[in-house]
């Protein structure tokens, strides 16, 4: 009788763990901010997660879903905002065209004096 001992290979053990870690899911997050003085120069923040979607979602881990660069709502954003450019240049080329004059205010300086006047 001879039994065969099956050594898992690089790959089945590469396979093995990815499998783990998409199952449970690794979150890595961090923030790093750059001050001088008090005033913030520089603030990177970095989240990694290597999970499933579904995974995430049990983890309460849905950031991406508010995102406007991960979303269909950044091209909603970047059509209101062109329509408002557009906007824009034609209420400037109105008052362009039709300047008001402007109307000039009076300002009266009356000189004060230490002495008081007596009426």
């Amino acid at each position: 009788m001879t039994f065969t001992v099956h050594q898992p290979t690089g790959g089945d053990r590469l396979a093995d763990i990815l499998e783990r870690v998409l199952d449970k899911g690794i979150v890595v997050a961090g923030d790093v901010t750059i001050s001088l003085v008090g005033i913030e120069l520089l603030n990177i923040k970095i989240r990694l997660i290597v999970a499933t979607v579904d995974r995430a979602i049990e983890l309460g881990i849905n950031w991406w879903e508010a995102d406007p660069m991960l979303t269909t709502r950044n091209s909603q954003l970047s059509a209101e905002n062109d329509e408002l450019k557009k906007r824009l240049a034609v209420l400037e080329g109105e008052v362009a065209r039709n300047p008001r004059p402007r109307k000039r205010r009076v300002r009266s300086i009356s000189a004060k004096s230490g002495a008081s006047h007596a009426r």
